[in-house]
């Protein structure tokens, strides 16, 4: 009798769990964001960063505010909070204060866009870095405003295209590492979704630093500002961030400009110790508690 080779039943693997799983809330996953979109590959990076510097959930907190990346809030497991528009760094701040005494350890992140942290939350930004308060900021820029349509903002290069600047964008954008380090940010990097070995690293050293600790995510946004200007695809992009990008750590943040069709650079541009916000105010309340005593 002839033998006739039978396909052997699937072997279903029970039990198996991602490493990183704890992080998130999988039950609202997958994530509403597009395909090509850089914000799940920024998302995947700050869990990455969470599970090196062994964080419990208990230890840490995530403030967004309004737009895409402010949709990570209700991705993540820790304790999280989706703010209203342009206030993710007030809201941040307050809760950073309020748990000094109760869980002074106790981590706050600021994942947000542009709308929330240089346009309407601008001021917010300027004061928070001057203050040196101790927060991490991780902005992921898609040079435009992508959940409402595509519209220009303070991010978008000069002569790049949106649906309020269909002949292309005319006003200066921010150098936000320069923004930064001149606001008085004493941890200031940039990375791009395709470097992400690098990008979680300065997530680490950002969240391990005391103060006001900034990185710009360059992130692809091929549904409305990659197809206006030549880069259809999330993979055209991350092509434009491996010719483009150059990596010069603590370079001059005032040539940190983004320019279209020209080199930009990546990496870390300042990294040096300050006393945060609550070090100088419980200092000046011992010291003027103890002058009142005498």
């Amino acid at each position: 009798m002839r033998h006739v080779a039978t396909k052997p039943e699937p072997q279903i693997v029970k039990d198996v769990h991602h490493p990183l799983e704890h992080y998130f809330r999988s039950e609202r996953l997958p994530h509403i964001w597009c395909s090509g979109c850089g914000l799940g590959t920024a998302m995947s990076c700050l869990a990455a960063a969470f599970g090196h510097l062994k964080l419990d959930v208990d230890d840490v907190s995530v403030v967004s505010g309004i737009g895409c990346s402010g949709r990570l809030a209700g991705y993540m497991r820790p304790d999280s909070y989706h703010t209203t528009h342009g206030r993710a760094l007030p809201f941040a701040t307050g809760l950073r204060v309020a748990l000094e005494k109760t869980k002074p350890g106790h981590k706050v992140v600021v994942f947000s866009g542009d709308g929330d942290l240089f346009s309407i939350g601008g001021n917010h930004f300027i004061q928070a870095a001057r203050r040196n308060i101790d927060l991490s900021v991780f902005y992921v820029n898609n040079f435009n405003y992508g959940m409402t349509g595509g519209q220009v903002g303070p991010t978008t290069p000069m002569g790049a295209k949106g649906t309020t600047a269909p002949y292309g964008m005319f006003e200066h954008p921010f150098n936000l590492p320069y923004l930064a380090a001149s606001s008085g940010a004493p941890y200031v990097a940039r990375w791009t979704t395709l470097h992400v070995h690098r990008l979680q690293k300065a997530m680490e050293e950002a969240i391990q630093k005391k103060g006001f600790t900034f990185v710009e995510i360059i992130a692809p946004c091929p549904t409305n500002y990659g197809r206006r200007n030549g880069l259809p695809t999330g993979l055209d992009e991350m092509r434009y961030y491996r010719e483009e990008a150059v990596i010069e750590n603590f370079a001059d943040p005032k040539d940190a400009e983004i320019i279209p069709g020209k080199p930009f650079i990546v990496g870390t541009f300042v990294d040096e110790d300050k006393p945060d916000y609550l070090e100088i105010y419980q200092k000046f309340v011992a010291d003027h508690f103890e002058v009142a005593a005498k």
